[in-house]
C-alpha cells in the first residue's frame, strides 16, 4: 500500500490509497447526505460490506433526530466491519458558497466524534468528492488545515488514516498534504 505519514502536535496522520471499508480503525466516516440513505459511492460500500444493519441504525438515527445537516456528524454502529463505528459526515456539494466551511466542519466534527467516544483511531474518506462534486485538491486543502488546527486539542485521537480511493486522489492529496505539512512529515511505521 502506497502511503505518505505526517505527525502533527501528536497526531499521527497516514495518507494512504486504500478501501476504507477494510480500515483497522476504531471507526470510519463515512461521507453522507442529510437523510443518511446509503445509494452510492462510499456509503454503499460501507453497507455492503459491513451489513443492513448500518442502514437500520441510520434511518433510526434520522427518524429519531431529522436529517443530518451539512457540516454535521451521526454515529451508527459498524456491522461486520473491522471498525466499532460507523461516523457519517455530511460535506456540501461544490459550488455552495459556505461549501468549503462546512467541508472543515464536516472533517473537524468527525476528529471531534471520534474524541468524545474515547477513541484512539478513526479513517476519513476524501469527504465530499464523488457525487458532491468537491475538487480533490481543495478537499486534502481543507482537511490539512483542520488537522494543523484540530491536532492539538485531541486527547484520545492519535491515529489518523486518511483513505483515498485510486491514484488521482491519492496523489492530489499527497501534493498538498506535502507542500502545507511539509514540517510534520515524518516516516510510516
Amino acid at each position: 500500500m502506497q502511503a505518505t505519514c505526517f505527525e502533527v502536535r501528536g497526531l499521527s496522520i497516514r495518507l494512504a490509497q486504500c478501501d476504507i471499508t477494510e480500515a483497522d480503525t476504531e471507526a470510519i466516516v463515512n461521507a453522507a447526505n442529510s437523510y443518511l440513505k446509503h445509494g452510492g459511492g462510499v456509503a454503499l460500500a460501507i453497507v455492503r460490506k459491513g451489513g443492513d444493519v448500518i442502514q437500520r441504525e441510520s434511518d433510526e438515527w434520522v427518524k429519531r433526530y431529522g436529517p443530518v445537516p451539512e457540516g454535521e456528524v451521526a454515529v451508527t454502529g459498524a456491522g461486520k466491519l473491522k471498525a466499532k463505528y460507523v461516523i457519517h459526515a455530511v460535506g456540501p456539494k461544490y459550488g455552495d458558497p459556505l461549501g468549503d466551511e462546512k467541508l472543515a466542519r464536516a472533517i473537524s466534527n468527525s476528529l471531534l466524534k471520534a474524541e468524545e467516544l474515547g477513541l484512539k483511531s478513526i479513517a476519513l474518506p476524501a469527504i465530499s468528492t464523488g457525487v458532491f462534486g468537491y475538487p480533490y485538491r481543495r478537499c486534502a486543502e481543507i482537511m490539512a488545515d483542520v488537522f494543523l488546527a484540530t491536532a492539538g486539542k485531541l486527547k484520545s485521537l492519535r491515529t489518523v488514516l486518511v483513505c483515498l480511493w485510486g491514484s488521482e486522489a491519492y496523489e492530489a492529496f499527497r501534493s498538498v498534504f506535502l507542500e502545507k505539512l511539509r514540517d510534520y512529515i515524518s516516516s510510516c511505521p
